[in-house]
């Protein structure tokens, strides 16, 4: 077998950034949990907000959080970023390798946008840094006098930002671009707001005196939008594998919706913990109803896709026309011994070098070919829509192979 860099690269760098991202998860939502639950003591001095007791491991601990801090404890002080950080390098490494090094076949979609391989990698470039700047100097102009105000035009931009990227780039990149916009903005959150905030906390501290409470309000914010956006980034990073999502004509609509289920159920679970509980099931409940919709939506036909409604009325398709067609368009990949450059072996273990192999996919073969054009990948072999036409009506017609090649 060929030695081949890119899957080695593309093994390596996500099981760091899988690490890496569970750590930062785990911690992120440990702290909104703990934040949610503490219990103000009379006693608790200045600074004080909340103590809770954990139990945990066998064995009991007892958690306080104060505004303020003893110079005698500061060297002890237990620091969260490089979880964020490190996420945030390996994403950004991952995007390069896996979709930036080939954005021929996993950037550009001939019949979404004709871009070159240079303008898909500014635009995704550019809905990082941009999409950045422009959070972060909203919510620093309108976050303390008008949050509310500002999280409309966060929600209404970020529609717009779906709408516009999967009409650019192809959907599995836009999906993807839009996960890696959101997760640049949780890294440069905890980069650019969250860690100075607290360094000047900690230097306030260490000089004997008070830290402005606007530091740890502001900090507090910004990690608060990274625990909303978290549920929504992890379904953008594995949404490459459901092309359902990203492959339906309407993608950005369930882009859009997927993003509100992540921030529902979220906001359910941090109402729960703060003893809101009706809030928490109303929030539940229209998750739930959104993502019902997007499921019958999605199970709708795409009205791009080939239709084969008289299919069972008219002869029947030859086996011979469907083989040939997997031959021309999808066994350079999809075969014992690939022939292409990219895949060394085939992808996903889908072999289409036998009448049986083919017919056992079938039912993958209509969602992936047919119902979203996901495949052939970037459309490298060129497949028409005649040929997608003829595999939908053979779909329709129950997948036969003459029963002489059954076995074969």
């Amino acid at each position: 077998m060929d030695f081949n860099i890119d899957s080695w690269l593309n093994l390596v760098i996500r099981w760091f950034h899988v690490m890496a991202g569970i750590m930062w998860i785990g911690t992120s939502f440990f702290f909104i949990w703990l934040d949610n639950v503490l219990q103000p003591e009379p006693e608790g001095g200045k600074g004080h907000v909340g103590k809770a007791w954990l139990f945990h491991g066998g064995g009991f601990y007892q958690v306080e959080k104060s505004l303020v801090a003893p110079a005698s404890i500061l060297n002890s002080l237990h620091w969260f970023k490089w979880e964020a950080y490190v996420t945030w390098l390996s994403g950004f490494a991952l995007l390069i390798v896996v979709y930036w090094w080939r954005a021929d076949l996993y950037m550009i979609d001939p019949t979404v946008a004709n871009l070159s391989v240079a303008q898909s990698i500014g635009i995704g470039l550019g809905a990082l840094v941009v999409g950045w700047l422009v959070y972060d100097g909203l919510w620093r102009a309108l976050g303390e006098r008008a949050p509310k105000l500002a999280l409309g035009i966060s929600l209404a931009l970020y529609v717009a930002v779906a709408y516009a990227l999967t009409h650019l780039l192809s959907g599995r990149a836009a999906f993807m671009m839009s996960g890696a916009m959101l997760g640049t903005i949780m890294a440069a959150n905890v980069a650019m707001v969250i860690m100075p905030n607290q360094r000047k906390m900690y230097a306030a501290a260490t000089a004997g005196g008070e830290a402005d409470p606007r530091l740890s309000y502001q900090a507090k914010r910004r990690s608060t939008h990274n625990n909303y956006l978290t549920l929504p980034v992890i379904f953008m990073m594995i949404s490459n594998h459901f092309s359902m999502t990203w492959g339906h004509a309407m993608n950005w609509l369930v882009l859009v919706a997927m993003f509100v289920v992540g921030i529902g159920v979220d906001h359910f679970l941090n109402s729960r913990d703060k003893g809101n509980k009706g809030v928490g099931y109303a929030a539940l409940a229209a998750a739930c109803a959104v993502l019902f919709a997007a499921i019958v939506f999605t199970a709708a036909r795409a009205p791009s896709a080939p239709t084969a409604d008289a299919a069972t009325t008219n002869a029947p398709v030859a086996f011979a026309s469907v083989q040939g067609i997997f031959a021309t368009r999808c066994v350079e990949c999809h075969s014992v011994h690939p022939t292409s450059k990219l895949f060394p072996i085939a992808p996903n273990g889908m072999k289409f070098d036998t009448p049986a192999e083919i017919k056992l996919a079938a039912a993958k073969i209509k969602l992936m070919a047919i119902d979203t054009n996901a495949m052939p990948l970037g459309n490298l072999t060129q497949m028409t829509a005649d040929e997608r036409a003829t595999l939908a009506a053979w779909l329709a017609q129950g997948a036969p192979i003459p029963s002489a090649m059954t076995a074969r």
